[in-house]
């Protein structure tokens, strides 16, 4: 497992794909047998991304065990927001708060994720 661990590379391809998942998912038809076997992909990519996040979060924590544990956090509530859009909008029910709060926590775990140490430092 160590060399899962190692770098971010797995973490940063679970997410990408997961996202790619979920937008696509969510863009089709509310009805469809396509949507509900993306939605299930999506959910085994969620896994990873705990996962592959887990490991970084257990070998990386002792830098800076607040951050981590807030971008955790944040990572966590993304994902649940993803899974709320589409589980609402397969119910009908309103999902722009949902959307815009998936957004929010996308944006501030993603400038977390890349401010970290381990992460890429595009913000310097």
């Amino acid at each position: 497992m160590d060399v899962l661990s190692n770098t971010t590379h797995l973490h940063i391809f679970t997410w990408v794909v997961g996202i790619i998942l979920f937008l696509i998912a969510a863009g089709m038809d509310k009805e469809s047998k396509g949507r509900k076997i993306l939605h299930m992909i999506a959910r085994l990519f969620y896994v990873l991304i705990l996962i592959s996040g887990a490991l970084l979060f257990f070998k990386y924590s002792s830098n800076d065990a607040a951050l981590y544990g807030v971008k955790f956090l944040l990572g966590f509530l993304t994902i649940g927001m993803m899974e709320m859009v589409l589980v609402r909008s397969t119910k009908n029910k309103s999902v722009k708060t949902v959307w815009i709060l998936f957004f929010v926590f996308l944006l501030a775990t993603l400038f977390l994720g890349f401010k970290l140490p381990v992460g890429i430092d595009w913000f310097a």
